[in-house]
């Protein structure tokens, strides 16, 4: 029997981080998905794709969509704490400029660095399975190849940081997590950070002076001295 690539399902957008609005691939992310279109019709409840220019040096790994922040708004990191500390760091370091409300109407506009999430559909209880962070690992590669100027990338938590690890073609366990770690696979630098969740924020295991050393490092590396990517 004849077998069906990646590029000739409709499920996967060819050349392109992003997946339709009815993406069927994971079970489980689409019943969650239609209960909560079901109970709150005016919410985004989809996949939520990436915020920021292709030609972005920097590119921002979260892990999935909030439930009440990207998957409600559609726009990564807006409508709930993780989006105030990060858009608020964007803005410190000069990868945004505007006012950022946490609406998707605000004037906020990365400069710069781009945003995106391991896994696109919110899942139950904010923890995806590896299956589904496999399943979506594509759009995230897409993502990455898509941009032709980036060089670096901030991982926020473990799961971000195995999905970009896998996604630019190593191995997890040759390149291991740490807060403010910084390693390189190919052309591209990926720093570190602890997810800006408000439980990692609320119990101390992110403080904003942790959370902004590594946006500062991130900044200091894409103004250096290296030759940007032709």
């Amino acid at each position: 029997m004849a077998t069906t690539s990646r590029t000739e399902n409709p499920a996967f957008i060819r050349d392109s981080g992003k997946a339709g609005r009815d993406c069927p691939r994971c079970p489980r992310l689409v019943a969650f998905r239609t209960q909560w279109r079901e109970r709150e019709p005016g919410w985004f409840n989809a996949p939520v794709g990436s915020f920021g220019p292709l030609d972005a040096r920097l590119l921002i790994v979260g892990l999935a969509p909030g439930l009440q922040g990207a998957n409600r708004t559609g726009r990564p990191f807006t409508g709930d704490f993780a989006g105030d500390l990060l858009y608020g760091t964007l803005v410190e370091f000069g990868f945004a400029r505007g006012q950022f409300n946490a609406r998707v109407d605000d004037t906020i506009e990365l400069v710069d660095a781009r945003i995106t999430n391991a896994v696109r559909c919110v899942p139950p209880e904010n923890k995806p399975t590896p299956a589904e962070i496999l399943t979506c690992r594509g759009f995230l590669e897409a993502t990455i190849a898509e941009m032709t100027e980036l060089r670096g990338i901030i991982a926020l938590g473990r799961i971000a940081h195995d999905a970009t690890v896998t996604a630019l073609g190593s191995r997890k366990s040759a390149v291991k997590f740490g807060h403010g770690a910084r390693s390189e696979i190919g052309q591209v630098t990926i720093f570190d950070s602890y997810h800006c969740s408000r439980y990692n924020t609320n119990t101390g295991v992110l403080t904003p002076d942790m959370f902004r050393a590594v946006f500062a490092a991130a900044r200091d590396f894409i103004d250096g001295g290296r030759v940007r990517r032709a």
